[in-house]
């Protein structure tokens, strides 16, 4: 049997060895030597490079899909739900504020509740993944502090309420608004004179000298307040001053040793001229497209119930996350960690570029470049571009670009505060960091990719927002590299006129969309052709120095104007007027008292002269009377002048307010012009009970005194809160101790850029057109000046010649 056995066995070997197949045999290390070959061995394995997406994989990436979507649609929620609570907290806020420092009134714009929703939806913004800032929003949070701040009083917490009678006006408000803005722009990006610069280039309509030097110094106070605390608590090394802003851009600098490398040379300049158009190209598409989708909210989804709001914010941060997620993982590259170099030497910088380098399912020592672009913050992100060389492929770099702006785009303007800034640099320094790489591998430049990624941010944003020397100051102050000044300004100025070439500034694109009466710097010159008398209002609504309650009740009913002209009317028989009617003749006493002849005037300092103790200008004033003895005779001749515009207009009682059914003749009569008064102070006056009874002296109405006056600002009452029962009709006011006797004025000749330029240096409200005679024929407003309305008329004006 063993025999049997073992024949069994040889036969089998023998039967095994004869049909051997040649990789069995080159695996046994026999040839065949007919082939002379040497086959490939099947004992070296291959590696498996592949992904395996199996089920158990697939719920991983699923499982952590969907916690990452639901925590952010969470944020999402909460930030559109505060925008619900207060509509003006969407957005940057900047366009309100630079509309706010313009000299235009937004209701609820500097709020405490504003404030509240604001600084806090802006946390849930930023951490729900939607591409926004917080640099924008900081802007507007800092101008909320400021004009509330001096006013030691909330609306929204009503017991919040101080006797403070300082700083309750308009003007010293703006002050305080054009500070905080600042003062948000420096605690952003750690640059004090940036901010500064920042509220007159884009904020401030009306600046003065003393507003400088405050300004700067609220914004140096801002920056190292905030660089206080962050270097405590981040290094606690308080007092150290180690983080001077939100955003810090980092140290540019060569490698030690390197003598070849340079942060920019000559030659490059012609490269950033190159980058500043098309980041201003790019940018123009940007708002095109951004402008274009406001238009279609404005249009289909605002006047949709405000949950939809709520449903397309969920929607954009849904997209977000998947796309970021699905672009990571499909679009990403494994990249070796050992391949990253850092411009700058120092041990901690490179330890803080590598801790943010994201694995996202690579192996060991390999991070994914996408997933390090899209899964850090923007300011790691920022910062990776800058100062990381050879990390990003150029296909990373486009896809990521193309991505972050489409998504960008549709982001800004949905109903959760978010800025623009940072997004807008995180998007143009890819672009930068993409033409370095062209540069580097294509054509073979020694660069310093740093400084286009830089370059590359400063193009896009600038052709975005269209900033100039304010955005340059804040570069340069975040960089901390002088030496960028020239580059940057080049960059942004060309980026700016090529932007304006086809479209405005996205801020300016969504200041015209809300209606916003801006007033641009200056008007166009071709504006000339037209004066005062061609865009005026000449449908005034006026009151009289003395006039009734019942008057001025009907009057603040049935207008909205802000403002009234205080006029008296040229009568012919005014001596026959003054007998037996007490309230014409105060009236009309009141302009003789205001018209001032030069003889009349002349004899005023003659008299005062005489109490002079020198004799020489005693005989001077009696030489002048003896020549100017008829000196009642000039004052009819220049009363008969002023008068010369009579009847046959009828005669109106003052008590008498204008309406609708007067005739052409009676609305246009000729006024002798004393002065203007504010709605708010004649409504002040009726609340407070401010008359006089017809058979009493002016002189015994109430004087009120300045702190009653501004009590109620900003919120001062409405002529509907008035309980007209507590009030007689026939009882007159004495309005002359209130209103602005001397306002700024203008002769109906006046040349438009003469009156834009008056209207906007000195921050008025309304301009009074006034002829040589002294009568008020119209009177201007802010929407008399808006571009539009200029134009509007410039076409009439080609019309009509």
């Amino acid at each position: 049997m063993a025999c049997c056995g073992n024949c069994f066995c040889c036969q089998c070997c023998c039967r095994e060895g004869g049909t051997r197949t040649p990789e069995e045999l080159t695996i046994l290390g026999e040839f065949r030597d007919e082939e002379d070959e040497i086959l490939p061995r099947k004992d070296y394995e291959s590696l498996d490079y592949d992904r395996i997406i199996n089920e158990p994989h697939v719920e991983v990436l699923e499982g952590m899909d969907n916690k990452l979507l639901a925590f952010n649609m969470t944020f999402i929620f909460i930030a559109s739900v505060l925008v619900l609570i207060e509509p003006v907290a969407a957005g940057s806020g900047i366009p309100e504020i630079k509309s706010y420092l313009n000299g235009v009134k937004i209701p609820g714009i500097v709020r405490l509740r504003t404030f509240l929703c604001k600084a806090t939806g802006v946390l849930f913004s930023v951490a729900g993944g939607l591409f926004v800032g917080k640099e924008g929003p900081m802007i507007h949070s800092g101008a909320i502090v400021g004009a509330g701040l001096p006013q030691f009083q909330s609306i929204t917490f009503k017991r919040i309420k101080f006797d403070f009678p300082y700083f309750r006006s308009d003007r010293d408000k703006r002050d305080f608004v054009s500070a905080g803005a600042a003062a948000g722009v420096a605690a952003a990006f750690g640059a004090p004179i940036g901010g500064m610069l920042f509220s007159l280039e884009e904020g401030s309509s009306f600046w003065n000298q003393s507003l400088t030097w405050k300004v700067l110094f609220c914004s140096m106070s801002a920056t190292f307040t905030l660089n206080f605390f962050r270097s405590g608590i981040n290094f606690d090394k308080w007092g150290s001053f180690q983080e001077p802003g939100l955003l810090n851009f980092g140290e540019f600098k060569c490698q030690d040793g390197d003598k070849n490398c340079h942060l920019w040379t000559a030659v490059d300049l012609a490269f950033f001229v190159v980058m500043g158009v098309v980041g201003g190209l790019l940018g123009a598409l940007f708002n095109c497209m951004n402008k274009s989708l406001a238009k279609y909210r404005i249009r289909q989804i605002h006047p949709k119930a405000k949950f939809i709001r709520i449903l397309e914010s969920l929607l954009v941060a849904m997209v977000t996350t998947v796309v970021i997620f699905a672009a990571s993982i499909l679009l990403g590259e494994c990249r070796d960690l050992s391949s990253p170099t850092t411009h700058n030497t120092t041990l901690s910088s490179s330890d803080d570029i590598n801790s943010t380098s994201r694995q996202f399912f690579c192996t060991n020592k390999t991070y994914n470049d996408m997933a390090t672009l899209f899964f850090n913050p923007q300011e790691a992100a920022i910062h990776q571009l800058f100062h990381q060389e050879g990390t990003f492929s150029p296909v990373t770099l486009s896809v990521f670009f193309l991505l972050y702006f489409l998504l960008a785009c549709w982001t800004y303007g949905v109903s959760v505060p978010s800025g623009l800034f940072v997004p807008s640099l995180l998007c143009g320094a890819a672009f930068g960091r993409l033409v370095a790489n062209i540069l580097k591998v294509k054509l073979g430049m020694k660069i310093y990719s740093g400084t286009f990624a830089l370059i590359g941010a400063a193009a896009f944003l600038g052709g975005v927002v269209r900033m100039t020397i304010s955005l340059t100051v804040i570069l340069i102050e975040s960089t901390n590299e002088i030496t960028y000044g020239l580059p940057i300004m080049i960059t942004l100025m060309v980026a700016k006129w090529t932007g304006d070439f086809f479209n405005k500034g996205i801020y300016d694109i969504h200041i015209q969309l809300r209606g916003v009466p801006l007033l641009e710097w200056e008007t166009e010159i071709e504006m000339d052709k037209l004066t005062a008398s061609d865009i005026m209002e000449p449908n005034l609504t006026y009151v009289y120095p003395h006039t009734r309650v019942q008057s001025l009740v009907s009057i603040l009913r049935t207008t909205v104007y802000h403002a009234f002209p205080v006029v008296t009317e040229n009568r012919q028989n005014e001596r026959d007027f003054m007998k037996g009617n007490i309230l014409v003749s105060n009236n009309i006493l009141f302009k003789k008292s205001s018209v001032m002849s030069r003889a009349g005037e002349q004899r005023r300092r003659c008299q005062s002269m005489k109490s002079y103790p020198s004799s020489e200008l005693r005989n001077v004033c009696d030489e002048q009377n003896a020549v100017a003895e008829p000196a009642e005779e000039g004052e009819d001749l220049l009363q008969q002048m002023l008068e010369r515009r009579y009847a046959p207009y009828p005669n109106l009682y003052p008590d008498q307010s204008p309406s609708e059914e007067w005739t052409m003749e009676e609305r246009f009569r000729p006024l002798t012009f004393h002065g203007l008064i504010l709605r708010s102070q004649l409504v002040n006056l009726l609340i407070r009970g401010v008359c006089y009874t017809e058979n009493q002296s002016s002189a015994t109405q109430p004087r009120l005194s300045y702190a009653e006056m501004t009590e109620d600002y900003p919120r001062y009452p409405d002529i509907h809160d008035l309980d007209l029962a507590l009030l007689n009709p026939r009882m007159i006011v004495d309005v002359t101790p209130y209103m602005n006797p001397c306002p700024y004025t203008v002769s109906p000749n006046t040349r438009i850029s003469q009156v834009f330029n008056l209207f906007r240096t000195m921050g008025l409200r309304h301009l009074p057109v006034v002829n040589a005679v002294g009568e008020i024929v119209g009177i201007i407003t802010r929407h008399n000046l808006t571009h539009e309305f200029l134009a509007a008329k410039l076409r009439q004006h080609y019309i009509t010649i």
